[in-house]
């Protein structure tokens, strides 16, 4: 599984599972953390991530999946879990005001 989105390929679909795994990946290179060390029902903060943290998350999502997306996204879906089941309920649809909050 790739997660990239070059402009040259058709948008790629992601589940929620392809999503909760490219963002323990990212969470783990943020933090320095193992995979294997975090938890995708865990919140966030438990995590200590912090405002810079969650704008960098938000900005790697944008430019993945090619929407606006708010940092305080990170804050209204505070897990994984939630964020990732979030991101493909809407991943495909047209922008909508949650991800402009």
């Amino acid at each position: 599984m790739s997660l990239s989105n070059p402009a040259s390929t058709p948008e790629p679909s992601y589940t929620a599972k392809d999503l909760q795994t490219w963002l323990v990946s990212l969470l783990g290179e943020l933090l320095g953390l193992q995979p294997a060390e975090i938890n995708i029902q865990e919140p966030f903060d438990n995590y200590g991530l912090d405002s810079t943290q969650a704008m960098i998350i938000a900005a790697k999502v944008q430019k993945l999946l090619g929407f606006q997306l708010s940092p305080l996204l990170v804050w209204h879906y505070p897990t994984i879990e939630s964020l990732s089941q979030r991101l493909a309920e809407e991943f495909g649809g047209s922008d909508t005001e949650l991800f402009q909050i």
